[in-house]
Order: structure tokens, then sequence, then C-alpha cells
């Protein structure tokens, strides 16, 4: 399957029509629509919406048509514009352009307020509600349930799946707000899950999950209760520190990341086996920093056989080097996709944009995809055409 691929909404292209999207698509030289299958929530502009400017998609909602058989105590929630009209079947139904759903799946905060037994926990007890633990057996199913039941119901040519792991501490969570200057330091230890499923599974394989637990939680105490503000360069200092002195912080590092692996290859094994599944591990930049999620990009990719980077960089002498240390650690028979912006805040102009494409192609990227239909100007999508020869 070749691919070449616009990240879309469903509501965009219920807006504009499927047929009109497509044909305009094919026009541009791109030969596959990744549409959101499953999405969280978020306030986004579009440049040339017809019906407003402004949209606010429905929280974690599933915008296809779900059996609740494939799922246990955690289902998906469908998304009202299901009332109207089925987009992606109308999708699968046209054969111009291949479907690939892109499955946004443990970062669903409505899930989550409803089923705080499953999410997140920090050293304190505290619940993060817009991330489902990969290591909570119910969240684990409802995410092999997703993939399962999209690949089942439509005939899809691949999924994309996004957030399988631990979404850091600072994510643009509505009104995020905090009175002291954060540090990277701060953030990663905040961002650490120790609920009660994470602590047990990684006991079990010899952590002394409870030790660190009381660590982190004094840690981080004695930070808020000090008049100190740690300088960037020193946050990070001092957390590779921790990382490199304690062994079972190192220790739980790596268990968070076999969780997410194994999570990947549940889904890999429950889906489809003509399914193409590839996994976009992070949006971290550079991509090394993944690993803090639980993405090892070396076993992911040998476990879905697709490893789909967001390349979001602002110039393509950037988006080279991204590459460059991308395939260090990936092994050769792994297929490298890559994401681009083709806009503001990465790629500001046309000849940016397609010399970042040129130099993708160049590193061995044959699969692309462009980022996003309903958020990019009319004329920020011509570049896609300049870039791929679609014009």
């Amino acid at each position: 399957m070749s691919y070449r691929a616009i990240y879309t909404y469903a509501w965009d292209l219920a807006e504009d029509g499927v047929a009109t999207c497509v044909a305009d698509f094919r026009r541009l030289g791109l030969d596959t629509v990744t549409i959101a299958g499953s999405y969280h929530a978020g306030k986004f502009l579009r440049p040339h919406g017809k019906a407003g400017k402004v949209y606010f998609p429905e929280d974690g909602t599933a915008y296809f048509h779900t059996g609740p058989a494939r799922y246990g105590a955690i289902k998906p929630i469908a998304n009202s514009l299901l009332a109207e009209r089925d987009v992606l079947g109308e999708l699968t139904a046209q054969n111009s352009m291949a479907v690939n759903v892109w499955l946004v799946l443990l970062h669903n905060t409505h899930l989550g307020m409803a089923h705080p037994q499953a999410v997140v926990r920090n050293a304190f007890g505290d619940p993060y509600y817009y991330n489902l633990c990969p290591s909570a057996p119910e969240a684990r199913a409802y995410a092999i349930g997703l993939a399962r039941d999209v690949t089942e119901s439509y005939p899809v040519a691949g999924i994309s799946i996004e957030a399988p792991g631990f979404t850091p501490y600072a994510h643009g969570y509505h009104h995020e707000f905090a009175l002291l200057r954060s540090n990277i330091w701060l953030e990663n230890l905040l961002g650490l899950c120790f609920c009660d499923h994470c602590v047990a599974a990684a006991e079990a394989q010899g952590i002394d999950a409870r030790r660190l637990k009381a660590q982190v939680a004094h840690d981080i105490a004695a930070y808020l209760d000090s008049d100190i503000d740690f300088p960037p360069d020193m946050a990070e200092a001092f957390w590779r520190a921790d990382v490199v002195a304690d062994g079972d912080l190192r220790r739980y590092i790596d268990f968070r990341s076999n969780v997410v692996t194994s999570l990947v290859a549940d889904i890999r094994a429950a889906v489809r086996k003509d399914v193409k599944v590839a996994v976009i591990p992070s949006v971290a930049r550079p991509t090394a920093g993944a690993w803090y999620e639980g993405s090892d990009l070396r076993a992911l990719g040998a476990t879905a056989g697709i490893i789909e980077t967001c390349f979001y960089e602002p110039s393509p002498v950037r988006v080279k080097a991204d590459l460059f240390d991308i395939r260090r650690r990936i092994d050769t028979g792994t297929t490298l996709r890559g994401i681009l912006r083709p806009s503001f805040p990465d790629l500001s102009t046309a000849g940016e944009f397609i010399a970042a494409v040129a130099a993708l192609r160049e590193g061995g990227v044959e699969e692309l995809a462009f980022y996003n239909y309903g958020h990019l100007r009319r004329a920020n999508l011509e570049w896609i055409g300049a870039a791929l020869g679609g014009q």
C-alpha cells in the first residue's frame, strides 16, 4: 500500500462533502485519507470552514459505529455526528483512495472521568483523568477493542494508533495553571504513574515501586515547599542524574515501555491480519524523547511494523537531523513514515516545506502524511501538491 496521506476529521469532511474532498486530495497527489476514528477535546481554528471558523470537538468520542460486545467495562462514546451520517462509511465506500483510521487510544478525559479506577495516578494518588493507564486491564481492553472494532466493521487499509502510553504531565489540559515556574525535572516526576495497577505489575518484576513512589512524592513535596526555581539546564541535569543514580527509577521507566509495547502487540494480534498497524510514538520534540511516554521506538517498530513519526520541526535541517537519529533507534526491517505540517509553527514557507519533504525522501521515507486538512489554509494545502508533483 502506497501511503501519501492527509490527516482529517469527520466534521470537516462532512461539511465539504466526502466526494469533493477526495477529488481535491487526489489532485494534490495524495492516495490515502487518514481520518480520526476516536479523538479527544480541542478548540480548533478552521481557516476554510464554512459553518464557522472555531470548532470544539465532543470530548473523547468515536467517529464510527461501534459494537458494544467488543468491549469490557469501558465502552466508546458515539459522536453525535453519527446520528446524521457515517463519514468513515462514506469514505470506505469510495474506491479512489485508501482509508486509514487514526485512533487516539488512551488520551480520553471523558472516559477517564467515567472510569477513575483505570486512570494514571501520580505519586500522591492524584488522578489524571485525561489519561487511561495502559497498565489498567479495563483500559487495555478498551484500546484493543477499539482497534479490533474499526478494522472488523469497516474495510480500512490500516490504523495509526496514537497515545498508547503515558501522556506527559504538561499536555495542554483545559486551563492548565500554576503559580510557579515548571521544569522538566518537576514535570517528569509528576508524570510518573503510580496507580495500583502499575505498582503491582512493577513489583511483580522485582522493582521496589512503593519505595520509589514514596521517594518521588517526598522529592516533589520538598521542592514545592522550597523557594527554589530550577533553571532549565539544571533541571534537565537533575532529571538525568536521577535516572542514572536510582536503579529502581531506571527499571520503572523500562517497565513502562514494556507495558506499552505489550499493549501494541495485543492490538496487532487482535486486528485483521491484512490491516497495517502504525504507531505514532509521541509528539515530543525531538522524537527520541518518546521513551518517557513508554514508547521504545525499536520495540514498537518490531511489534507493529510501522513507526509513524511526527517531524514537527521548524526547518528542513532539523527534520533531517531527527530522521538520522530515528534511523539509529529502529531496526532496518521497520517501515518509517513521516508526518509533516506545511504551515506555522513548523515549516513557514513553501520552500522550507518542499525541502523537508525532499529530505525525508532522500532519507528513505517514502510513506508521508500531512497534518491536517481542516487546520490548513487552502494556500498551504497547495504546497502538498507542489511537493508531491500533484499539480
